[in-house]
């Protein structure tokens, strides 16, 4: 496993301030004090295909209701992720489950290093929150056509696969079928720039991801404690 601090995708760093506004720290410090305020059942936590996911329906009717909360912040690497839970984003909140959802922005890095990024993450929310579930969503292919980044995303989703269940209470998620039809070929219906989702691309890896988060959220609290399998 790669989720080590020799791995650069492992090895936390806030986002860069590259347009002099400082959105970037003034997210994480808003997620931070909501940290004090709220009580959510189920934490979603990476980049924009998180933060994104918040403007849609879907959010209102299928995940809000859950008593959720989303710190996603668009352009966050594995690395910047890593950063703001160890940041005070896990501070004061209990989740039975966190939704985590990072890696495509990692263009310095190897497929494996980018899957031990997203592992180091999963490590530290078992560590901090022993009693939460860790689900990972697999990386979506990319482009409208077959090209190296969609390779490379299958590849850490091949190595999350297998290094996720030896944390006992994490597990991947892959929410990816459909998305590539027989010929190929993305749909801008789907992913309206061949990247992120629209409403219809959400409705589509929604239903296996919510159904999957009720189930642990009726479980009990013994058995949320349990490997998942």
């Amino acid at each position: 496993m790669s989720g080590d601090g020799m791995n650069p995708a492992a090895v936390a760093q806030p986002g860069e301030d590259v347009r002099g506004d400082d959105r970037w720290m003034s997210q994480h410090t808003r997620f931070v004090q909501e940290c004090k305020d709220a009580e959510p059942d189920v934490l979603f936590v990476g980049d924009s295909m998180i933060q994104l996911m918040q403007q849609y329906e879907v959010w209102r009717e299928v995940f809000s209701p859950l008593h959720a909360l989303n710190f996603g912040i668009g352009g966050d690497t594995t690395c910047n992720v890593l950063w703001r839970l160890q940041n005070g984003e896990l501070q004061n909140i209990h989740p039975k489950v966190v939704v985590l959802w990072v890696g495509t922005n990692n263009y310095e890095h190897t497929a494996e290093q980018v899957a031990g990024g997203i592992l180091a993450i999963a490590q530290l929310l078992t560590s901090r929150l022993p009693n939460a579930k860790v689900v990972v969503l697999g990386l979506l292919p990319r482009g409208e056509q077959p090209n190296p980044l969609r390779q490379k995303n299958a590849a850490v989703n091949d190595f999350l696969r297998s290094w996720l269940p030896r944390l006992g209470q994490a597990l991947l998620l892959d929410v990816s079928g459909g998305f590539v039809h027989s010929d190929g070929a993305i749909s801008p219906q789907d992913m309206f720039d061949f990247l992120h989702l629209t409403s219809t691309g959400y409705r589509t890896m929604a239903k296996p991801l919510s159904d999957l988060l009720r189930q642990i959220l009726n479980e009990a609290p013994e058995d949320r404690r349990a490997p998942l399998v």
